[in-house]
């Protein structure tokens, strides 16, 4: 028998865990102290999270653990304590991202299971098939599919998908978001996203020079998916999570209530919903299909206040606890005594003994006895039944209600008695340290074939062209050249991908570039290396991939120059050296706030609050398509490039015309200081400070 559909809410803190469990959560997520992405959540340390398991066990509830950011070489040994703090703890899952901290699951605490994040970007069948060759237990989709999309990956899936059903939408793919460490120094992926996408973007044509803009948009709805919880339980979805670590217990509390409510075929108070928390409203445009611009919303001050009427109404929801753990009682009538035993459906039994013998009844006693066990309201259990042996004598209400509460407090102390996962013992393997002072070879990117200067193709080592430009590519340069695959892939997009690949695998090209983990079972059989949507930071996550058959990889542009150096896996490293960084990856189109796919010729800018333009280009219109968001400034490393620990610089060019390509790569093979305004990025910044 399958179980039934799971309600996952969030805990960042021991308040909100009490609310999500006392209105009826099925599970809970909740973050530890560091490595999760909710760094600003309260969390909860070894200690509380030991006393968090164990409320949560008592009560039926699950317990999934998030240690889910990006991760450096030297944190992997405070991550390998983290893995052995949730096993001790008696955790049910981990929610991992960097596959190092899979890695370490496997290795230390193998009873543990393994989620994948929504970080990862898996949305499709093929990502969830490899997340199962992984050894994952569970997927956790990315927040952007339809309802048909959702039920295609789960009718591919060897293992169970868990959606967003609620709660705040980053503008971009969860995973392939830069946007907050590259503007802000706050990296969304280690969890201190700042939200800069809530601030002014606009995308108003017309603006003048260096005017600010206005609008937000780059600011999405909330979602809310609540009224199609049974059509995603039908599409094959194992759990149904709700978003919001950073939010109030009465906000759990009322999401959790509605999500219950409909699972049960029953209505919910819609009202309270919106008011606890919304942005001018929700929206359900990615799971219908309709990611128009009405998917944009702010939180304003009549949402505010709203809230702040409907906080009273919701904190009733948690008053008290919803009793969910089926209880049996027993009752024997023994010539000493009353024995009173209650059961649950796990095998855990307590006993207690009424002190005060029973008296001649003159009357069946049954019915009194089985009202007063029945008064299990304010407890975690619900009495399923009562049984009765020998010959049922009189005692007070008084003293049953004390024996039930004897018994069933003797019960919550047994099943809050978890016991810890195995614990293996775990040596780190020692990596080796990438040499530095050396020039590396270089590499280029182009978005178009006819953007790669000819002169410029035989010097470098590699190019890297989309897969879509591939026919456009000179046999002669087809030897260097690798297909770069996309990064995130909707609709049938795959499908597609797939069918080009096998078109193209005898065309001479030198390999393709991996940007999803979905690719690794998508291209299998190509000679693969890894780019940037993989999200390399550190030497175990590296030596994994290298050793899944990557055959080089490229490191994360977050990836300070002494983080970078701590990767060495056997496999060429590159790492950016030029290029404007994409700061956003996302389907839902900020420009349709002001334009249809009609009207648009196919990109276009955003104005921020300070004047400056960041340019957008689009892949394809309509939903299929996705849209990137560019950093105005280039990031630039061509006269130190001997200061970069990669094997391989690689200048990735987006809207740049040939001759400025040309241009750039003159500077590069010469070593010379940038032309223009440029960044360093986040090459020597500290990275324990993002």
């Amino acid at each position: 028998m399958s179980r039934p559909l799971e309600i996952l809410a969030p805990a960042g803190n021991r308040e909100m865990l009490g609310a999500a469990v006392f209105s009826g959560a099925d599970a809970v997520y909740l973050g530890l102290t560091g490595f999760n992405a909710r760094r600003t959540a309260g969390n909860f340390t070894p200690d509380e999270l030991r006393e968090a398991v164990a409320f949560c066990h008592g009560r039926g509830v699950r317990v999934h653990v998030t240690l889910n950011t990006l991760v450096y070489g030297r944190e992997l040994a405070g991550l390998a304590d983290a893995v052995r703090a949730v096993a001790e703890a008696g955790a049910d899952a981990v929610i991992a991202d960097d596959l190092a901290a899979a890695q370490l699951v496997k290795a230390i605490a193998p009873t543990l299971h393994l989620h994948g994040s929504t970080q990862m970007s898996v949305h499709t069948p093929a990502g969830a098939r490899e997340l199962a060759a992984l050894g994952y237990e569970r997927v956790i989709l990315a927040r952007e599919l339809s309802l048909e999309e959702i039920r295609a990956v789960c009718a591919a899936s060897p293992i169970e998908c868990e959606v967003f059903i609620h709660g705040a939408l980053c503008m971009s793919v969860s995973g392939q978001c830069m946007m907050s460490a590259f503007l802000g120094g706050r990296s969304g992926n280690r969890g201190a996203c700042a939200g800069p996408c809530r601030l002014p973007f606009d995308a108003a044509p017309g603006l003048a020079p260096g005017k600010p803009g206005r609008a937000c948009h780059l600011s999405l709805k909330d979602m809310d998916h609540i009224p199609h919880l049974r059509e995603l339980r039908d599409a094959g979805v194992a759990s149904v999570k709700i978003e919001g670590r950073l939010r109030t217990p009465e906000y759990a509390a009322a999401v959790v209530t509605a999500c219950r409510a409909v699972r049960d075929g029953l209505p919910y108070d819609e009202a309270l919903v919106r008011d606890i928390f919304s942005r001018s409203g929700f929206t359900d445009g990615y799971l219908t299909g309709q990611n128009d611009g009405r998917m944009f919303g702010v939180r304003t001050e009549a949402d505010a206040a709203a809230t702040r009427a409907a906080t009273p109404k919701a904190r009733e929801l948690f008053r008290r606890e919803l009793p969910r753990v089926p209880v049996q009682f027993s009752v024997a009538f023994e010539e000493e005594g009353v024995k009173l035993t209650a059961s649950d459906e796990d095998g855990n039994r307590a006993a207690v003994y009424g002190s005060q013998p029973p008296q001649p009844a003159q009357k069946d006693q049954a019915p009194a006895i089985e009202r007063a066990l029945g008064k299990t309201g304010g407890t975690p259990f619900l009495c399923r039944s009562v049984a009765l042996t020998g010959t049922p004598g009189f005692l007070p209400g008084s003293v049953w209600n004390e024996l039930r509460r004897e018994a069933l407090d003797k019960l919550l102390a047994r099943r809050m008695a978890v016991p810890p996962h195995e614990v293996r013992p775990y040596a780190p393997p020692v990596f080796p340290a990438h040499p530095v002072g050396s020039d590396p070879a270089l590499a280029a990117r182009f978005q178009t074939a006819a953007q790669c200067p000819p002169e410029a193709a035989g010097r470098l080592q590699w190019l890297v062209f989309p897969i879509g430009e591939a026919d456009k590519v000179p046999a002669v340069w087809r030897s260097h050249t690798l297909l770069e695959l996309p990064r995130v892939s909707f609709g049938p997009r795959e499908a597609e991908t797939a069918r080009r690949l096998d078109a193209l695998r005898n065309a001479g090209f030198a390999g393709a570039v991996a940007n999803n983990i979905a690719h690794l079972d998508l291209a299998a059989g190509w000679p693969l290396y890894g780019g940037l949507g993989l999200n390399v930071t550190n030497p175990m996550s590296a030596a994994r991939y290298a050793a899944l058959g990557l055959r080089g990889l490229l490191l994360h542009p977050e990836t300070a120059l002494a983080a970078m150096a701590e990767v060495a896996p056997g496999v060429p490293t590159a790492a950016l050296c030029y290029g404007h960084i994409p700061l956003m990856l996302t389907r839902a189109c900020p420009l349709r706030n002001v334009r249809s796919c009609a009207q648009c010729p196919g990109g276009g800018t955003l104005r921020d609050r300070k004047g400056r333009d960041f340019t957008v280009t689009c892949s394809a219109p309509g939903g299929a398509g996705v849209r990137t968001v560019y950093n105005p400034v280039p990031l630039y490393m061509g006269d130190r490039l001997r200061e970069l620990p990669a094997d391989v610089a690689v200048a990735a060019f987006t809207t740049e015309s040939p001759a400025r390509a040309a241009q750039i790569l003159d500077a590069l093979f010469a070593g010379r200081p940038f032309d223009s305004e440029f960044t360093r990025g986040l090459y020597y910044n500290d990275p324990s400070k993002r």
